[in-house]
């Protein structure tokens, strides 16, 4: 059992190209797999093979009890899914025992944005006059402009920038190549802290090709581009709950109310199904039913005199 969870997450590595941050995730969720079969299903089995669909829905009732919330124990159903997949491929199993498992519905919670005025306020916030502000100010305005996932921007290499084009090259889940436009903001920002890159005396071999370093010379890490934004979100006196996703969350509803078709957004985030883009529409939405009961004199009861 522990070497098939270890050949698991190996190949999301490898062969998936899944980030640091998602095998860590599926990690955890097959341990607490194992950590039930120790507390309450007779101990670890030592074959996959051995697991049924009777003992995930143990499982899953343990997870109930354990009052875990519905969307982590969804998240550990698609997990146990995706490894007795693997499994199956591999012929250590004949079938998926998680396959027939029902998955609790979880209410869709909106995702958080930032608006146009607050991320005027944060993307200000470094200080252009330092080597770490101009990295910063470029590390923002790029999560904005491309609206790219955190774990995308930490990969990009110098060669991924088409300054004549101002697009970037960014390789996305599943090793899923896409190009991102680069807005003149972005550019700029990105101009001023190659240069300042360039005059970093010692950059490591391993961070030579990185578009963005650690103080260390080293490439930037996604924690540490999280800790990056919560500093700046405390001196913009922003929400402590915004992310480095919540800046690509935010790229999405702007251009979503600035009239861009679903489509459109859809390519640019690199969303392989329309349906994951869909959520941003509902915020849209909302914001529009928003204005609807503040302005119409018929709405709410609301009449003008």
């Amino acid at each position: 059992m522990h070497n098939a969870i270890a050949d698991f997450l190996r190949y999301l590595r490898i062969e998936k190209n899944a980030s640091e941050l998602t095998v860590k995730s599926y990690q955890e969720d097959l341990d607490s797999l194992l950590e039930a079969f120790n507390d309450r299903l007779g101990g670890v089995p030592t074959a996959v093979d051995q697991i049924d669909t009777g003992t995930l829905r143990d499982y899953v009732a343990y997870l109930h009890d354990c009052d875990y919330a519905r969307s982590t124990i969804a998240r550990r159903l698609a997990c146990l899914r995706s490894f007795f997949r693997y499994c199956q491929r591999q012929g250590w199993v004949e079938s998926n025992p998680a396959k027939a498992l029902r998955t609790p519905r979880a209410g869709k919670r909106l995702p958080h944005f930032l608006s146009t005025e607050q991320l005027a306020t944060l993307l200000e916030t470094p200080d252009a006059n330092t080597w770490d502000g101009l990295r910063d100010r470029a590390i923002l305005e790029t999560l904005y402009s491309a609206g790219l996932r955190v774990a995308e921007l930490v990969s990009l290499d110098l060669e991924d920038w088409d300054r004549e084009a101002d697009v970037l090259r960014v390789i996305g889940k599943g090793r899923k190549e896409r190009y991102a436009p680069v807005g003149s903001y972005a550019a700029a920002a990105l101009t001023r802290w190659l240069e300042a890159r360039a005059q970093r005396p010692q950059i490591k071999d391993e961070a030579r090709f990185a578009i963005f370093l650690n103080k260390n010379g080293g490439r930037l890490t996604a924690r540490s581009v999280g800790r990056m934004l919560d500093k700046h979100l405390r001196d913009a006196g922003l929400d402590r709950i915004t992310s480095p996703h919540t800046l690509r969350h935010s790229f999405a509803t702007h251009l979503l109310d600035g009239g861009a078709d679903l489509r459109s957004v859809q390519e640019l985030l690199g969303h392989k199904s329309l349906t994951t883009t869909q959520i941003y529409t509902h915020v849209s939405t909302k914001r529009l039913r928003e204005a609807y009961q503040l302005a119409h004199p018929h709405a709410s009861g609301n009449r003008r005199s």
